[in-house]
């Protein structure tokens, strides 16, 4: 709340999910902004998630059905001078909005559900229904029950007007069972209403030219200037100074999806051809089993558990090639900052990654599009042919710095997909009318 300015009461409910709470106008960081004001729910520790120990708040259930609870609201006219014609709602903690709108009843805006990760879906005890506000006919399975549960992410999918992922790969992937997560029945049911919109990046922040993060400030007319960054990054990290072996940069949640175990077991081919400089923390064996490849040979591979801004803008600037092995990928976000950056992606070809990366084959090497790398299937085999593939290129400095050009080219802004978004409003809108 301390950000916040010029903060005006719009509603107060005398109990809601257990307290008092208001529905606040405000703004911050130059957003005008609606602010559920429930401290009973959200003034404590950890963050909106978990609590300081990792754990889920135990009445996560009730935190974000009120959360939805009071999206609904506002999208049902509780504050008369703003009544959307359109919902956007994120993932399964606001998954509830479209339920609520269905079961209420009456006219209501359109509703828009983005999924960003499958995987993760909101289940909670059907003993709840009552309490979080939904009737009992709500429990079956054209509502919200889900293998037993009440299924927030499934509540938004059976309800919204409109579904997009973060990719059109990914929207694809989600229709079969080997990515659906167990909603990809209901999801080809409704395929009519899914689409894929890719992620951009806030190209004011991640530009290399003025980064304050970085030693040397560079852009596509001079890369030269890169060469400084990467030596930056292995002092930092206390790797080998050397120019002229490839470094590849890893910035990313240490975990299964992300395919940092097969990563692990392909250290030997990477560090026979180059250096590592991973940044990110999650899984303890993952930590401990880079932890001790890196005490093992701390000139070619350096790893600092936890995130660091600045060193995050620092590996983009001065890795040579940024490792996205991920076993599915949605969107990703770090891809895209790589091609910002001019250090050359080494992806996986699942999801958002196939949507973003063009791989360097003989073709699009000749046509002179290609931006990056993509190994299939995913698995350690291919990442360390990818390495080989990788290191290959680089001693190609004419076709490295293709590469590099055409991803520092790329448009990976917010420009496209939001057009794309208004797009989607305004149609969802008129189906509603």
């Amino acid at each position: 709340m301390k950000a916040l300015k010029k903060s005006v009461t719009l509603h107060e409910y005398s109990e809601f999910f257990g307290g008092h709470a208001r529905i606040l106008s405000a703004s911050a960081h130059g957003l005008d902004l609606f602010v559920l004001d429930a401290p009973h729910l959200y003034q404590r520790q950890g963050n909106p998630y978990i609590d300081p120990d990792g754990e889920d708040w135990p009445d996560n259930a009730q935190r974000f059905a009120a959360l939805s609870r009071a999206g609904t609201d506002i999208g049902q006219g509780v504050v008369p001078a703003f009544i959307p014609e359109v919902i956007h709602v994120h993932d399964w903690q606001a998954g509830l909005v479209p339920a609520y709108l269905h079961y209420d009843g009456g006219a209501r805006p359109a509703t828009i559900v983005t999924v960003h990760n499958l995987a993760f879906q909101g289940q909670f005890s059907p003993a709840l229904l009552e309490e979080i506000g939904l009737p009992p006919t709500a429990f079956a399975l054209d509502g919200v029950e889900y293998y037993g549960t009440i299924g927030y992410l499934k509540a938004a999918l059976q309800f919204a007007d409109r579904i997009t992922t973060v990719s059109p790969a990914y929207a694809l992937e989600i229709l079969q069972p080997e990515g659906g997560m167990g909603l990809d029945g209901l999801l080809r049911r409704r395929s009519e209403v899914v689409s894929g919109i890719l992620n951009g990046i806030d190209t004011k922040i991640w530009d290399p030219a003025v980064d304050t993060y970085l030693p040397a400030n560079y852009d596509v007319g001079n890369l030269s200037e890169r060469m400084h960054n990467k030596l930056a990054l292995q002092k930092r990290l206390g790797l080998a100074l050397d120019p002229d072996r490839p470094l590849f940069g890893v910035v990313s949640r240490l975990s299964w999806q992300k395919g940092l175990d097969l990563l692990a077991e392909a250290l030997p081919a990477l560090t026979s051809a180059g250096q590592l400089a991973l940044l990110g923390a999650g899984d303890k064996f993952l930590e401990d089993q880079y932890a001790a490849a890196a005490a093992a040979d701390p000139h070619n591979i350096a790893c600092v558990f936890q995130y660091d801004e600045a060193l995050a803008h620092l590996i983009q600037a001065g890795a040579d090639i940024l490792l996205v092995p991920s076993r599915f990928e949605p969107c990703g976000l770090t891809q895209l900052c790589a091609l910002r950056y001019g250090a050359v992606p080494l992806v996986s070809r699942v999801g958002g990654l196939v949507d973003t990366i063009i791989d360097a084959n003989e073709a699009a090497l000749a046509a002179g599009v290609a931006t990056g790398i993509q190994v299939s299937p995913v698995n350690t085999v291919m990442i360390e042919a990818g390495i080989r593939r990788a290191s290959a290129l680089y001693k190609d400095k004419s076709a490295w710095a293709g590469l590099q050009r055409n991803g520092m080219n790329s448009d990976v802004s917010w420009r496209h997909p939001a057009q794309r978004y208004a797009a989607l409003y305004r149609e969802a809108a008129q189906f509603r009318t």
